[in-house]
Formats: C-alpha cells, sequence, structure tokens
C-alpha cells in the first residue's frame, strides 16, 4: 500500500461518508495492512472470511478500485432509454392532447395509457414510473398564471422607475393599495407541538365589509406607514400623497411610484403633483411588480392576516398599525440598503441583465 492509498483509506473510514459498502471495505483493507488475520477481520466488519479474502485479493490486483465493486448478473432491463424519453415526453404532455377526458395525469393513469397506447407500449409499475420521473427532475406541481404586459410604453416606464430608484433612493417613494381586507379567520402558520395545530373557527358570516390599505414606502429610508380607508377613491390617494410630501417638507423634487389605478391619476392629483414638484412614475399596465411596496405587503399578510380571528376593523387596524411601528423600529440600516443596492446593480452588471427584463438566453447560458 502506497502513502496516497493509505490516506485515502484513512479518510474514508474516519469520516465514515458515502457507501457503506466503500467504508466496509476500507475497513477491512486497513485491517489486513496492519498485519490483523482474516479471522479477526471477519469478526470487526461481520462478514464471511471469504469475502475478506476477496476483498485483499482485488486490492492486490486494482488498488483503490477495490472500494467500487462492479456486479454483474441480475435481472435484464425490461426498460430501454427510448421508453424512458417516450415516458418523460408523455408525462409532460397534456392528457387531453392524447386523447384522454382529464387535464392532469396520476400515476395510475399514467402507467395505463403507457400500457395501452398506439404509438408505443411500455409495461411499467406506478413506483419504477414515479423513480424514473425523479431521475429525470420531473415533479408534480401546482399551475401558475402569468400575465404580460402589454402597455406600448412598458420599456419607458420600466426605465424611468429604473433611474429614479437607482439615482435617487432617498427622494424616491412609493404607493400602493393594500386588499380587500376582510374580517374573516384567516390561515395561517405557527409553531406549535406536532400533531397539535392552531386551530380557528369557520364562519360563513362577512357582515364587516370590506377595508383597504393604503401604504406609502420610502426606499431610502426604508420605512413603511399608512392608514386603512372604506374604498379607494382619488381623494384617499392625494391624502396619501400629501404625506409623503410631507417626508420631504423642501421643495426639492419627488419621485412616487403607482400604479395605473383610476384614483391614482385623476386630474386633481395630476395638477397637485405639478404644483408640488412631484413626479408620478406610473407603472406599466399589468406590471404592478414593479413598484417596490409590493414586496412590503408580503410580510403584512404573513404576520398581520395569517393565522388570525380579528373580531373587527378597528382591531384589524390597531394590529396593522401595531406591526408597522415595530418593523419601522427595525428597519435596516441605512449603509445596509446602500450595499445591498451596490450588489445588485454589479450581479445585474456582470449578467448583462437589465431591471425589470427577462435574461436573454445567450446571457443565461
Amino acid at each position: 500500500m502506497t502513502d496516497a492509498e493509505g490516506q485515502r483509506l484513512q479518510q474514508i473510514v474516519r469520516r465514515g461518508k458515502g457507501s457503506a459498502i466503500r467504508v466496509r471495505r476500507a475497513m477491512i483493507i486497513m485491517a489486513s495492512s496492519s498485519g490483523t488475520s482474516v479471522a479477526a477481520i471477519a469478526r470487526l466488519v461481520a462478514a464471511d472470511e471469504d469475502t475478506v479474502r476477496d476483498v485483499i485479493h482485488v486490492f492486490n490486483a486494482k488498488g483503490l478500485a477495490a472500494l467500487d465493486p462492479r456486479w454483474a448478473g441480475g435481472r435484464p432491463r425490461l426498460i430501454t432509454d427510448e421508453d424512458i424519453d417516450y415516458i418523460i415526453e408523455t408525462a409532460t404532455t397534456r392528457p387531453a392532447k392524447l386523447g384522454r377526458p382529464f387535464t392532469r395525469w396520476s400515476l395510475r393513469k399514467l402507467c395505463g395509457y403507457l400500457i395501452d397506447n398506439s404509438v408505443r407500449v411500455v409495461c411499467i409499475g406506478r413506483e419504477r414510473l414515479r423513480q424514473i420521473l425523479a431521475d429525470r427532475g420531473i415533479s408534480f406541481q401546482r399551475t401558475r398564471t402569468w400575465k404580460e404586459s402589454k402597455d406600448p410604453d412598458k420599456e419607458a416606464k420600466l426605465d424611468r422607475i429604473e433611474q429614479v430608484t437607482t439615482d435617487y433612493p432617498d427622494r424616491c417613494f412609493a404607493f400602493d393599495q393594500f386588499g380587500p381586507l376582510s374580517i374573516r379567520p384567516t390561515h395561517g402558520s405557527a409553531w406549535a407541538p406536532k400533531s397539535k395545530p392552531h386551530r380557528l373557527p369557520a364562519t360563513y358570516r362577512r357582515t364587516h365589509g370590506v377595508r383597504y390599505f393604503h401604504g406609502c414606502y420610502s426606499l431610502g429610508e426604508d420605512q413603511l406607514w399608512g392608514v386603512t380607508r372604506r374604498c379607494k377613491g382619488g381623494d384617499h390617494s392625494l391624502t396619501a400623497l400629501n404625506s409623503i410630501r410631507s417626508a420631504r417638507p423642501d421643495s426639492a423634487p419627488i419621485y412616487v411610484i403607482l400604479d395605473n389605478l383610476s384614483a391614482n391619476k385623476t386630474p386633481r392629483i395630476c395638477c397637485w403633483a405639478t404644483a408640488n414638484n412631484v413626479e408620478l412614475c406610473f407603472t406599466p399596465t399589468n406590471a404592478s411588480w414593479a413598484n417596490p411596496i409590493e414586496a412590503q405587503f408580503g410580510p403584512l399578510r404573513t404576520f398581520v392576516m395569517g393565522d388570525s380571528d380579528h373580531p373587527n376593523h378597528p382591531v384589524l387596524t390597531r394590529r396593522l398599525q401595531d406591526y408597522l411601528r415595530w418593523r419601522n423600529a427595525n428597519a435596516r440600516h441605512p449603509d445596509v440598503l446602500t450595499a445591498q443596492r451596490r450588489e445588485r446593480a454589479r450581479i445585474c452588471s456582470e449578467r448583462q441583465q437589465r431591471w425589470g427584463r427577462p435574461r436573454t438566453k445567450t446571457t443565461a447560458a
């Protein structure tokens, strides 16, 4: 045994990682190299003496390749690579296109189709089918929807939002409505004893109506505030915009990112914005994800609405304001925000990817 082989065997035995067969054979070889008898090695690894001798002989002939035996024999393979490719193609094809009256496959239905079809018959069991799908990275997933923005000014709007958030983060704000907020038990998640989750009463009576949270977010300070309203009206949007302007009482311009809701672009709001040196940066149609405040509404839903049973809207409003006070008191430090923006800009520059645009195939490759 060479020094390199000895060090490798010692590493495998000490760490005990990988295949149990590999570790066991390394123990046999190390014990034999130290002069241990075959009978003692057999008792050490709980194996037959002939097995110990076979491992030692293979090591003498092949070296460390003896750790990975290549056993032959067994049942002949019944499913070819072409069969596997056909299974994957069938599993990822909608059943309706193959003449089956349902919208998705189950393992039982997929097995039945593979056994009885006019293209290629593949006899396979459900467990083996599940293993093949898992090996090829095919998993059972929920369907997702998407909507592409058809706004003719999409590129110009995204460019402007990217510019103001990059060049003027301390003068940039975001505004949006969050809701509707209804009074009902809301599912969520929480730590609880195993098999004893929190339980909420079920109710079918919703006589409290709904409310909307009008939220304002400061990008430079990472501060979120807002009020709850009965509806989404232009006067309510104007009140929220006035609170944003009050956050920067100087006469320098500020930039407010908001969506294309009709209540956000009334003539009164447009005149107010011109008079108060406020630029309204509207997101493209069906692209509200471009509004930075959208990411702030997720924690509101998770930590205030989730796993809750608020009795009425005043209680819900107090809980929202309590969370906002806690969140703003624990906001990220400005230096951290600056470092994060710099890192995002560096990554986009390396990928040659513009903000709000999907990566091209050339860039992704």
